[in-house]
C-alpha cells in the first residue's frame, strides 16, 4: 500500500488551530498517546504543521559506528536529505535529555532542504546559531554535547519520540503548548473535527457572555449545541 502523503493545503489548515484542539481531536479519534511530554518549543512563537521524516538513534558502541560509517551517506544525512518543504525531521534519542547528534554545521542541510522543523526528545546543540536558520525547533533542552549518548543509526523508519509512535508521513502539529502527532491516515478527519470544535467553542463563549451564565451550562459543547451552531450558520445538521 503506498504511503499517504498529506498535502500542503491540509498542513496549512493545521497552522490555524491550536495544538490543544488537535490533541482533543486525536484523542477523540482513539489514539491515547499523541502528546510528546517534555518536548518544548526552542523557537517560541513558531508554529509547526509538517510531515514527519525520522531518524533513530541507538546507544553508542564502536562496532555499530564502524558498520554505519560516516560522511554524507550516513543515516543522519539520509534522514535530512529526505526532508523537503512541508517536512519536519523527528529524532528518537531514547528520551535521553542531553542526547543529540545535530548542531549548527550538520543542520545546514535542513536549512538547505527548506525543511519546516526539527523535533527531538533529546537536546539541541548550538541553538543560538541554529535558531537563525528559520525552522521551528522542539526539544527537551539545550546541550553542549554531541553523540555521547547515542549514534544516529536508522533513517526514515518507525520510531518513538517522547514515548509517542511516529511513522514517516505522520503530521506533527506544534505551537508554544507543545507537539502532537497525528497519524497520516487520520489527518483530514482530525483537522475537520478540530476546525469545527474551535468554531463551536467560540459559539458557546458567545452564548455564555450574552447570557452571563456559568461556562458549565454550555461547555464542553454538546452534539446538540453543534447542531444548533450549524443550523444558525446554514450548514444543516
Amino acid at each position: 500500500m503506498p504511503p499517504i502523503v498529506v498535502p500542503q493545503a491540509t498542513l496549512d489548515r493545521y497552522k490555524k488551530v491550536g495544538t490543544a484542539t488537535v490533541w482533543s481531536a486525536v484523542r477523540y479519534m482513539g489514539s491515547p498517546l499523541c502528546f510528546m511530554e517534555d518536548v518544548v518549543p526552542m523557537t517560541p512563537g513558531k508554529r509547526l504543521a509538517a510531515r514527519a521524516r525520522t531518524l533513530r538513534m541507538l546507544p553508542p558502541r564502536p562496532d555499530l559506528q564502524a558498520e554505519l560509517g560516516s560522511g554524507e551517506h550516513a543515516p543522519v544525512y539520509q534522514a535530512m536529505d529526505a526532508c523537503r518543504p512541508g517536512d519536519v525531521l523527528v529524532v528518537d534519542t531514547m528520551r535521553m535529555p542531553y542526547s543529540t547528534a545535530l548542531g549548527d554545521v550538520r543542520l545546514l542541510q535542513l536549512q538547505m532542504q527548506k525543511a519546516d522543523g526539527l523535533v527531538t526528545d533529546g537536546a539541541i546543540r548550538d541553538l543560538a546559531v541554529v535558531k537563525e536558520y528559520g525552522f521551528a525547533i522542539f526539544a527537551q533542552r539545550r546541550t553542549p554535547t554531541a553523540q555521547e549518548y547515542g549514534t544516529p543509526a536508522q533513517a526514515n523508519v518507525d520510531i518513538q519520540c517522547a514515548g509517542v509512535l511516529v511513522r514517516p508521513g505522520d503530521v506533527l502539529a506544534g505551537d508554544d503548548d507543545g507537539i502532537v502527532v497525528v497519524p497520516a491516515a487520520w489527518a483530514e478527519e482530525v483537522i475537520a473535527w478540530a476546525e469545527e470544535h474551535e468554531e463551536a467553542e467560540e459559539y458557546v463563549k458567545g452564548k455564555i457572555l450574552a447570557e452571563k451564565v456559568s461556562p458549565g451550562r454550555y461547555y464542553p459543547p454538546t452534539e446538540a449545541t453543534i447542531k444548533e451552531m450549524r443550523a444558525q450558520k446554514g450548514r444543516g445538521g
